[in-house]
């Protein structure tokens, strides 16, 4: 259905006639937990709209290794450089929950965007933003220490709009350790150190932030 697109961010800025123009050019489809959307590599036909669930995004960096980049929700956009000449899709994708997609054809995309500068302009503010958790991973990797990796990655993943989808009730110690750029097993005595400490409190897989200033502290400092 053509209201499959709207959002308060997104889409809003079609003309009625665009969006039957789009209607002909996606597919409607629902992934079950577990299931990969986009393969790192694969050729990147198509760009993906999530019209709800959660998916999560990471680069393969070795045999047995990945490093989760971030979680799209509902309204954001999978494979969006699709849009300007990459071929390939440059990670992978997974859906943490049961997530439903719109798979829509990237030239027919391109071509709304070319004519419709209002469009054009909102969709790709929407996806630059983005790039500040990208560059906080880099600086992750590159000067902070565990725990200070581990809060940052807590602040990201409670960020409002995943603790809504219940982030941590579909992510395992592993993914949160992942998202850190650390150790599973680092994750988990750093998790258990940060609510001895009173920061967070542990309800089997729930993660629940009771001190964010310290967390934020603690993530500054690196």
């Amino acid at each position: 259905m053509v209201s499959d697109y709207r959002s308060p961010e997104c889409f809003t800025e079609l003309f009625p006639e665009e969006l039957l123009q789009l209607e002909g050019k996606r597919t409607q489809l629902l992934y079950r937990k577990g299931e990969n959307l986009i393969k790192q590599g694969a050729f990147a036909s198509h760009v993906i709209y999530v019209i709800d669930g959660l998916v999560k995004l990471y680069l393969h960096t070795g045999l047995s290794r990945q490093i989760n980049i971030r979680l799209a929700h509902k309204g954001d956009f999978l494979a969006f450089p699709a849009l300007f000449g990459e071929d390939f899709y440059n990670y992978s994708a997974v859906a943490v929950k049961d997530t439903t997609v719109t798979m829509i054809d990237r030239e027919a995309l391109q071509g709304l965007l070319r004519e419709n500068t209002s469009f054009a302009m909102r969709i790709t503010t929407k996806n630059l933003r983005h790039e500040a958790f990208l560059l906080e991973i880099i600086q992750n990797l590159a000067a902070k220490q565990m725990r200070g990796k581990l809060a940052s990655a807590l602040l990201y993943l409670s960020q409002p709009e995943f603790m809504e989808e219940r982030v941590f009730h579909y992510l395992t110690r592993q993914d949160i350790g992942d998202f850190a750029s650390i150790p599973a097993e680092s994750a988990i005595r750093f998790l258990k150190e940060f609510e001895k400490e009173g920061i967070l409190q542990l309800e089997g897989k729930e993660i629940l932030i009771r001190d964010q200033r310290r967390l934020e502290e603690i993530s500054r400092k690196g």
